[in-house]
């Protein structure tokens, strides 16, 4: 009988085997399922399998989670798209603690968690304004590693890399923070504003990244290179070899621009998170100096490809929808009020901004 993989529980037995999308076996029939094969058939997004009516013990099967799930959803509503996005998180802090405890990268285990999420960019599409809503200050690191792979991947897939160029943007954005494994825990977990010798130890995490990836064969040279160059700047104030606008590939400059709005958008310990629109107009005035000009201009375009009629809530907590956007201005459109309906032009209200898409 064929049973949803979320209602699977220890004892089952497979009557199939359970293929991958390459058509190999991922868990050969008349397996005796684990907690373990059920984490693989999350994290591969197997829907269904074939299992006996009979558990191995030769009791009957019957779906003891449905309850539970029915409850769960019942307490809090998710999309697919979020269950599987703080699934990743979730599983992505195991993989951390794994390489804090020395553990090398393996990028068949990356791949696996990652990359099933990056097929979904239609979907991605609904949810890339929102990513930042999902951080909390407590998991912020491990949020702001995913959430950094999937908008990078997201503005090369919406810019027009090929399929291939923009998974491995996704793969080299999520990389490139795995060597904060290797700063002390005090430090990357610390809740207060960091010391001047604190903040010489982050900057070392791009190199660290870059040693723990050097080695891979599945990422390009280019994704390498930009693992190692993501916190460099144009004016050469980045680090941590202080490069200049020549030698920072195209990559690099993806995934700087990703990085510097998803944390300036999220909560912290020591900073408190900012609208996207705001920090969009602060990406905008530090296109000429520190980040790329072009990277800002398509990824300020593919964030705010808003349609008339977008519900939106203001700073003032007062609730309009979008009925005019001026492309040279594309955060400051023209709202109409739901109070009365008043129609106000954001460009003449500098203090007034949008605080979120509803």
């Amino acid at each position: 009988m064929w049973v949803k993989s979320n209602e699977l529980s220890p004892g089952c037995v497979l009557l199939r085997d359970v293929k991958g999308k390459s058509q190999r076996p991922l868990i050969p029939k008349n397996t005796v399922i684990t907690e373990e094969h059920i984490t693989v058939l999350h994290k591969f997004l197997i829907e269904t399998v074939d299992v006996s009516p009979k558990k191995a013990s030769g009791e009957a099967w019957r779906n003891d989670n449905k309850k539970t799930e029915q409850s769960a959803q019942s307490a809090q509503p998710a999309t697919s798209f979020e269950r599987h996005y703080h699934y990743i998180v979730h599983q992505y802090k195991k993989m951390f603690v794994k390489w804090q405890n020395g553990a090398g990268v393996d990028i068949t285990e990356v791949r696996a968690l990652f990359l099933p999420i990056l097929e979904k960019m239609e979907e991605v599409n609904k949810f890339v304004f929102k990513l930042h809503q999902y951080a909390k200050k407590e998991d912020y690191l491990y949020h702001h590693h995913i959430a950094m792979a999937i908008l990078a991947a997201y503005v090369a897939y919406k810019s027009g890399y090929p399929k291939g160029e923009w998974l491995q943007i996704g793969l080299g954005a999520l990389l490139s923070d795995c060597g904060m494994a290797r700063i002390s825990p005090e430090i990357i977990h610390n809740k207060s504003t960091l010391s001047e010798a604190e903040m010489e130890e982050i900057k070392k995490h791009p190199t660290y990244s870059y040693r723990l990836t050097k080695n891979l064969p599945i990422l390009k040279l280019e994704i390498k290179q930009a693992i190692i160059q993501h916190h460099e700047r144009l004016d050469g104030s980045g680090y941590p070899l202080g490069l200049t606008e020549g030698k920072i590939n195209r990559y690099a400059r993806i995934i700087a621009v990703c990085d510097t709005y998803h944390a300036m958008t999220s909560e912290r310990w020591y900073q408190q998170k900012q609208s996207p629109f705001q920090v969009i107009e602060v990406l905008q005035k530090e296109q000429f100096s520190k980040l790329d000009p072009e990277t800002i201009q398509s990824f300020i375009q593919i964030m705010t490809h808003f349609s008339i009629g977008t519900r939106v809530r203001l700073s003032n907590q007062k609730l309009a929808e979008i009925v005019f956007t001026d492309h040279h201005k594309p955060t400051r459109p023209m709202v109409r009020l739901d109070e009365n309906k008043q129609i106000i032009a954001l460009d003449n209200h500098p203090q007034l901004f949008i605080e979120e898409l509803l």
